[in-house]
């Protein structure tokens, strides 16, 4: 299979093989892949630095690989997005990055990515976490996280050209297994 769609989200919860899916998705593309790793280095965090190099590992060494834990919209936009897969991991991380931001910032964070992403041409995949699925966090810095990152996700389910679940030892084509919500998208 070779990806078509111009526009790919992986979704689902931690440890589902996500990003493992989302891999073998850009992969398959058969274009030059550049890698957007969001999260940032912390030398003093062995476990993190751990999971880190199990990424790496993971990935072919021809893949172009750019550290971008907070200005993702301006540099999807200097991409050459057409002969490339850009394949950004993941946007939890960057949005925990960004987290600090008033409510306003952050939609004008958000609606800048959106409309980015609405206008590159080219293959781009987007792995998102799935975090709304459990109780709601008893402090609101966590409710804020949560409640931007659905948000986020949904909007981007609405321009995706295909949308993916992974859970449970399995990959879910929600773009054809589903059928899209046609309510209003919420403010985050």
């Amino acid at each position: 299979m070779i990806i078509s769609a111009q526009l790919t989200v992986v979704t689902g919860p931690a440890r589902s093989g996500k990003s493992e899916w989302a891999e073998a998705l850009a992969i398959q593309s058969k274009k030059q892949v550049i890698y957007i790793a969001t999260s940032q280095r912390d030398p003093t965090d062995q476990e993190w630095e751990i999971r880190l190099q199990k990424h790496q590992k993971r990935r072919p060494i021809n893949w172009k690989i750019l550290e971008v834990p907070v200005e993702l919209t301006t540099t999807l936009q200097t991409l050459s997005c057409q002969d490339n897969c850009i394949l950004v991991d993941s946007l939890g991380t960057w949005l925990a990055n960004l987290l600090d931001q008033d409510e306003i910032t952050w939609e004008n964070t958000q609606d800048q990515l959106l409309q980015t992403l609405d206008q590159i041409p080219g293959n781009i995949i987007l792995v998102a976490e799935e975090t709304g699925w459990g109780i709601v966090p008893a402090y609101p810095m966590g409710r804020s996280f949560r409640d931007r990152l659905g948000a986020l996700v949904r909007h981007l389910g609405a321009i995706a050209n295909c949308v993916y679940l992974v859970t449970g030892g399995y990959v879910l084509n929600l773009t054809e297994l589903g059928s899209p919500l046609k309510s209003e998208l919420p403010k985050t």
